[in-house]
């Protein structure tokens, strides 16, 4: 019964830090574009920007990431074994928190008004967190059901398209101004 509880708890938390680091991404774009508008626009939205980002940063995302990291080793612990699918599903969550750390890093430079990277090089980068999404969540439901070489084909494929789409939604950005 007390597996059901941690695994719901993990679960909610997965989702919230999900939502955090898909939209922090989303306010780091936004916050990007502000810091090429003139004045006062550019301090107004910036201002506004920085406040959602600190407060969905500090008050969601890592609150959630380290509830994951608690309740997710507790289940762990309640199974009592580690099976291959569960060893590969570490290794993406391994990547997970390394692309967390990467957002953390992002946060750090634009509170101090360094912007490294441009819109559309955060965009891409906001679908990173998609493609852990996937792998995480196709390796707790589908096990051992699927064979590693065709999971990281259909991976691949998932990537693929990912990219076209952002492709696609620049060439459609870039007519829409023009």
């Amino acid at each position: 019964m007390t597996y059901f509880y941690i695994k719901a708890l993990h679960i909610i938390f997965i989702v919230t830090w999900f939502s955090g680091m898909f939209y922090i991404v989303r306010l780091y774009i936004y916050n990007t574009e502000a810091n090429e508008k003139t004045e006062p626009e550019k301090s107004i939205l910036q201002k506004q920007f920085n406040i959602m980002i600190s407060r969905l940063w500090f008050g969601i995302t890592w609150p959630s990431a380290v509830l994951t990291l608690i309740f997710g080793p507790w289940m762990w612990y309640l199974i009592g074994r580690l099976d291959n699918w569960l060893a590969i599903k570490l290794c993406f969550v391994i990547g997970l928190y390394a692309y967390h750390f990467t957002l953390h890093a992002i946060y750090n430079q634009q509170a101090k008004g360094i912007f490294k990277f441009t819109s559309g090089q955060l965009r891409i980068w906001n679908e990173v967190a998609t493609i852990f999404l996937i792998a995480i969540i196709m390796l707790a439901v589908v096990k051992q059901g699927v064979s590693i070489v065709w999971g990281l084909l259909g991976l691949f494929l998932v990537v693929i398209l990912l990219m076209s789409a952002i492709k696609i939604y620049k060439l459609i950005r870039l007519k829409s101004k023009n």
